[in-house]
């Protein structure tokens, strides 16, 4: 495994976290909270979800730290923080998480342990994490897109708006 599979997951990480703050930061408290109907997630749905899978994963099962995790509430929610709580707490988190997996040794990477009921080693639970934050940065991103238009303004690849 390439020596550099810690660091540029943690990467991963922050750059993901910089496009929800962009996105966001955009949006109400209402469209924060907004669905598009009841088998739908909102945004703030969608922030308390990482800041809960993030968790579980790396600082709990990576990193040790007691976590009693609460999913269902993640997906329940309906107003219940403002944005800049939100972001606050998947900033914190992911700041927790990029310190952790930057701290993983090839033994570390390589040791099995239970997460989410299943045995999981290291690299199968940073794969996950990174993965599960890249779809839910879509998801957020969409939606902030469906809600704003083109007055949005999003757009993290200005470099290649005319090609």
């Amino acid at each position: 495994m390439p020596e550099r599979f810690p660091q540029l997951s943690a990467e991963y990480l922050g750059d993901f976290l910089r496009r929800i703050e962009e996105a966001v930061a955009r949006l109400s408290e209402d469209q924060v909270w907004w669905r598009a109907n009841p088998a739908t997630n909102s945004v703030g749905n969608l922030l308390l979800h990482l800041q809960g899978n993030l968790s579980q994963w790396v600082l709990a099962g990576l990193g040790g730290r007691a976590y009693e995790r609460h999913r269902s509430q993640e997906f329940a929610a309906r107003g219940t923080a403002e944005k800049a709580e939100l972001l606050r707490g998947l900033r914190e988190v992911v700041a927790g998480c990029q310190a952790v997996i930057g701290g993983l040794s090839p033994a570390a990477l390589a040791e099995v342990r239970e997460i989410q009921g299943r045995p999981s080693d290291g690299v199968n639970a940073v794969l996950h994490i990174v993965e599960h934050m890249s779809y839910h940065t879509g998801q957020i991103i969409h939606i902030a897109k469906e809600l704003l238009g083109p007055e949005g303004a999003i757009d993290f690849y200005p470099q290649h708006r005319n090609e």
